[in-house]
């Protein structure tokens, strides 16, 4: 009988996780103004009772998809520093490259990732998942100095964010001077 719970379980987990995906996709697509059960239902090719059962709510919905991409952001984001740890340091170049990923080929995603976090702006029941990424980050991190590492990170979100906007992305040549003026010791 355990076995057959443990199934359901994980079927149950890997159906919000769907759901989850739906709802960046319908944000990526609509903005997170259309994010509905009903929308979000269509998109992952389920009934709409299959949202509700898992969400309770909207709020609800969209903070279980801002948790899951701070995640995601911030294991990306492990691997690069782990692995440019393995090879010396974190560079410039790795950093540029991310960020050009998130605003070239990602860049759907990347919009859809900062429309909920500025919804957190709006509505306080998210902001614990907004700052999360923060958390994540600094703890993953570990700096000496938090105050060179908000402020790199400050700037880091101005460049996502002026990357956005732009009509081409940028390309990772173009960011790096930035980047190694943002990683510099002060």
């Amino acid at each position: 009988m355990k076995a057959q719970r443990d199934g359901r379980k994980a079927r149950g987990e890997r159906r919000r996780q769907d759901l989850i995906e739906a709802t960046l996709r319908v944000i990526e697509r609509d903005g997170v103004a259309g994010v509905t059960h009903r929308t979000v239902a269509a998109e992952a090719g389920v009934p709409t009772t299959s949202t509700t059962y898992h969400f309770a709510n909207l709020d609800e919905l969209l903070i279980a998809t801002l948790i899951s991409c701070a995640k995601d952001m911030a294991t990306e984001v492990y691997w690069t520093i782990d692995s440019a740890r393995s090879h010396g340091s974190l560079g410039a170049t790795e950093v540029a490259g991310l960020l050009a990923e998130a605003l070239g080929p990602r860049r759907g995603r990347t919009m859809a990732e900062y429309e909920l976090y500025l919804l957190a702006a709006r509505r306080p029941e998210l902001r614990p998942a907004a700052r999360r990424w923060l958390d994540v980050l600094t703890s993953m991190v570990r700096p000496d100095d938090l105050v060179a590492l908000r402020a790199f990170l400050a700037g880091i979100d101005g460049l996502l964010i002026q990357g956005l906007i732009d009509d081409e992305p940028p390309t990772a040549e173009e960011l790096k001077p930035v980047v190694e003026y943002l990683l510099r010791p002060h």
